[in-house]
């Protein structure tokens, strides 16, 4: 109680005006490091910002804003979109950049998110990044009322210390602090808890083996960007990084080096976006000099295996612990298969906002199995992972160049009583791949094992439905199984930010009619003979413990 009050009267004074003035210009100029998007600039010349595929009509003397989703008003308050402006490169785009932050001074909201640690601090980085784009050729009056703001802004961050488990956005609230410390040599108290925090957070945030506690390509890529930033911030200052911040790159770079496919961007687990790959490739190359892929991630729980062309990603994990979980999916066992530059079996994507957001966190977005149409997680109305398997498991053996994944998770125990093994097996040239699927459980279940297929790839599935036809890089590539019925249906992408329309290959295990029950039912009947009246029968489905088992294959056919 007492610490929760000391920090509410240091946010209070922080926040109080005339607590001293700050220069009408930044002691050194920092530069945003990442290209913007012109469109999305020139759709804001025109009054309209565009998020997560929607447009929303931008009112910059109304910064409420109460009817837009959180992740909306967090970016519009982080104010990131200077770039797209700064992409024109016009002096209409930079005098709209002018006035958009002008009004949120001048009209400084309620909305609890502008005390938001992290969006508070890519507000401040983003004002100082792009500094000389919209401000350095202002008034006197303007830059000092900028500036004035910042100190304020700095001062609310370094109040919040330390900060709530958050993910990787600790480090955008970092990165702003780093960025008024810059900017303003004469508040030494800024550097200084910036560098009492930033290793402290990225322990809390970082495994051992260099995975994020988030569990997320995306994470894994957030993180390192806001490093590589602080870098360039501290070099344009003539600062040598600090320890701490060098170490934390060497050891995030292998990993999301590691959770790359063949065409640079990103896989798509637990809220990742593809990216574009050469601006991954750039992040990286500033990030570390050496480019070493990680080979293990036992602490993450990804397994990445590449032959030949082939590339196999699996998540054998845990889904992340509370505090890390806001972008979780329920994709535990997922795998994405890709050859050469080309995707081939991917999860759905993410989203950020609205109905599809909600959709593609689902175990049905994602190359893996449901049983009884739901998803082995369940995630709580603010975003959390509510149920989790108890217990999930993986081995990897590798011989002669192929490998062996055995996995499983009992996240359908709690609900249907059942549980699902998975094991793969991918070939050492790369061109097998095989499966089995295993579901054991009180009962029978609806079962439906999903491969989603890249949208880039034609697929079309045999007269007599016994296999898929795919095609990779002019190759027929097949796909096979027994145990189940096969279909190819309809599916969705959403790698890129774009919903495109896709294909999915979909197997699902037969299920029981009256007549099977009935016939159960009368075998039991015959296997009790000799019981007492009095002996307790239970149905066939729960004395016998149901098991059912797919086997897969999916192989380049012979040329």
């Amino acid at each position: 109680m007492m610490r929760r009050w000391t920090r509410e009267a240091r946010l209070s004074l922080a926040r109080l005006p005339g607590l001293g003035r700050a220069p009408d210009m930044p002691a050194h100029t920092l530069r945003d490091l990442w290209p913007g998007d012109a469109t999305r600039g020139a759709l804001m010349l025109r009054g309209v910002f565009r998020f997560d595929m929607r447009d929303y009509p931008l009112t910059v003397q109304d910064w409420e804003h109460k009817d837009l989703p959180v992740a909306v008003r967090r970016w519009l308050h982080g104010f990131t979109w200077l770039r797209d402006l700064r992409a024109l490169g016009n002096d209409e785009a930079r005098l709209q950049a002018r006035a958009i932050v002008a009004s949120w001074i001048d009209h400084l909201p309620t909305d609890p998110l502008i005390a938001d640690a992290a969006t508070t601090g890519e507000r401040l980085a983003a004002w100082m990044g792009h500094f000389d784009f919209f401000a350095a050729s202002a008034d006197t009056l303007y830059r000092q009322r900028l500036m004035d703001r910042l100190l304020i802004e700095g001062r609310t961050i370094a109040a919040l210390l330390p900060l709530p488990v958050q993910g990787w956005r600790g480090l955008s609230a970092l990165r702003g602090l780093l960025a008024a410390a810059l900017s303003i040599p004469s508040q030494s108290g800024f550097f200084s808890r910036f560098l009492r925090y930033l290793e402290q957070e990225l322990d809390r945030l970082m495994l051992p083996d260099g995975c994020l506690a988030d569990r997320s390509p995306e994470a894994q890529f957030q993180a390192v960007r806001e490093l590589v930033e602080m870098s360039a911030m501290l070099r344009a200052a003539q600062i040598p990084p600090p320890p701490p911040l060098s170490a934390g790159l060497a050891r995030l770079c292998p990993v999301l080096r590691a959770m790359r496919h063949g065409d640079g961007g990103l896989a798509l687990f637990n809220g990742a976006s593809v990216h574009n790959g050469q601006t991954v490739e750039t992040m990286l190359n500033l990030g570390a000099r050496q480019k070493i892929v990680a080979s293990a991630m036992p602490d993450g729980g990804f397994y990445r295996i590449a032959n030949g062309k082939s590339l196999l990603i699996v998540d054998g994990g845990m889904p992340p612990p509370p505090g890390f979980d806001a972008t979780a999916q329920a994709g535990t066992l997922s795998f994405e298969f890709s050859h050469g530059r080309q995707r081939v079996f991917m999860n759905c994507g993410s989203a950020r906002t609205g109905a599809w957001a909600k959709a593609l966190r689902a175990t049905a977005a994602h190359t893996s199995l449901t049983l009884d149409n739901r998803s082995c997680i369940d995630f709580s109305p603010g975003g959390g992972v509510a149920r989790r398997p108890g217990k999930v498991t993986a081995t990897h053996v590798a011989q002669d160049g192929a490998h062996w994944l055995d996995l499983s998770h009992d996240g359908y125990r709690a609900p249907l009583g059942a549980t699902w093994r998975r094991r793969l097996y991918l070939g050492r040239d790369g061109q097998e791949l095989r499966g089995e699927e295993t579901v054991e459980g009180e009962r029978r279940v609806q079962m439906a094992l999903r491969f989603h297929i890249h949208p880039d790839i034609p697929a079309q599935i045999s007269d007599d439905q016994d296999e898929v036809l795919l095609t990779i890089d002019g190759a027929f590539w097949r796909f096979r199984q027994e145990g189940g019925a096969l279909a190819l249906e309809e599916s969705v992408y959403l790698g890129d930010g774009d919903a495109v329309p896709a294909l999915q290959i979909v197997v699902t295990a037969p299920s029981p009619d009256a007549a099977t029950i009935a016939e159960e039912e009368k075998e039991q009947e015959g296997e009790a003979v000799g019981e007492t009246p009095a002996s307790p029968r239970k149905p066939a489905a729960v004395e016998r413990p149901f098991q059912h088992v797919v086997q897969w294959v999916f192989e380049r056919a012979p040329d």
